[in-house]
């Protein structure tokens, strides 16, 4: 590492054990120690955050991963933030692998844009800069007011794919919805692959029964034709190849689960799930080791060591390096752009 004027300072600002793991990684390929700092939870909950070491004057990074409890992993990070600012630090940058309520980008209904709220209460705490990777949707950056970095994992996961599956040229690429094709095309183009995508999935029912909304207008307003579900269909050939769905979250893994159960009606002898975040909550890796899926292979942006003890079937990808490498760009005033060479919007 070259040095600038001030000094680099890592924090991890997560107190969950397995949390900090990708943190011990990211200082190990910098040749940096991690900072002084304390993050811990007191009886009623409260979260408390004791800086160690001096911080004036120096460039900090604080590295949060999102454990099973978000909430808690807000609060630390945002006092973790605020206590750096408070204590005169001359940059504060937040690594945020996965950006949390990344999924509630968009109003429904009568509810709210709570990335939005997230995204204000990080900048008004203290942060001048993010470093974020597969954002669920690229807008949520437009939601800062400072500059965000929305790095990709699919380098990583196509590396996987080329050099772990000894027969991917016989592969699909499977989008297994629509809202997914994009992504599969990306995939589909650098690993000069076919495309297939699961036509018919169940969607979210936006139901408005009780909320007010079936009240007769005073005029006469023309009304659409209620949305009706076709049966699930593949669009493209997958019998006797190998399927490879792609996304950028698993989480709830019934429609993973259905999906492979589709694929495998229609011919695909291998069944691989690539994803950035596995979120895997409740009882998903049970769900998968009981499902037609092959293998799931997910980065290593959230945590996932309890998951895999229940599924031999989860796999795991390092993406630290290019965290690190982030940082280390930054820190000395680099063009990122090399880290995104060859990303298009799909990605």
């Amino acid at each position: 590492m070259n040095h600038t004027e001030g000094g680099l300072v890592i924090f991890s600002a997560n107190s969950h054990p397995s949390s900090r793991e990708i943190s011990k990684r990211i200082g190990e390929r910098l040749g940096v120690e991690l900072g002084k700092v304390q993050v811990y939870q007191e009886d009623n909950r409260e979260t408390r955050v004791q800086i160690q070491e001096s911080v004036r004057g120096k460039d900090v990074f604080i590295i949060q991963t999102a454990s099973k409890d978000v909430n808690t992993t807000i609060m630390e990070l945002l006092i973790t933030v605020y206590a750096c600012r408070t204590s005169c630090a001359r940059s504060i940058t937040g690594v945020v692998p996965y950006f949390p309520y990344s999924k509630q980008c968009k109003m429904r209904k009568r509810g709210s844009i709570v990335s939005k709220l997230l995204a204000s209460m990080m900048c008004k705490a203290g942060l001048t800069h993010l470093i974020t990777m597969d954002l669920h949707q690229k807008e949520i950056q437009g939601f800062f007011n400072i500059p965000v970095d929305n790095l990709r994992a699919s380098p990583f996961l196509l590396q996987y794919i080329q050099e772990e599956i000894p027969d991917y040229r016989n592969a699909v690429i499977v989008a297994k919805s629509p809202a997914s094709a994009k992504r599969a095309q990306s995939f589909a183009e650098r690993l000069r692959l076919g495309i297939a995508v699961i036509h018919g999935e169940a969607q979210d029912a936006e139901s408005d029964l009780v909320d007010g909304r079936h009240s007769p207008p005073t005029v006469k307003i023309p009304l659409l034709i209620p949305k009706e579900k076709p049966p699930i269909t593949v669009v493209g050939d997958v019998g006797g190849r190998i399927a490879i769905i792609v996304d950028d979250i698993i989480d709830d893994v019934d429609s993973f689960v259905a999906a492979a159960q589709t694929l495998k009606k229609h011919g695909a002898y291998k069944i691989f799930v690539m994803a950035t975040h596995g979120i895997l909550s409740s009882d998903a890796p049970k769900l998968i080791e009981e499902s037609a899926i092959d293998k799931v292979v997910v980065t290593n942006t959230i945590p996932h060591e309890h998951q895999k003890l229940q599924c031999v079937k989860i796999q795991t990808v390092d993406i630290s390096l290019i965290l690190s490498e982030a940082i280390r760009r930054i820190y000395n005033g680099e063009s990122m752009s090399y880290l995104f060479r060859h990303i298009g919007l799909e990605d």
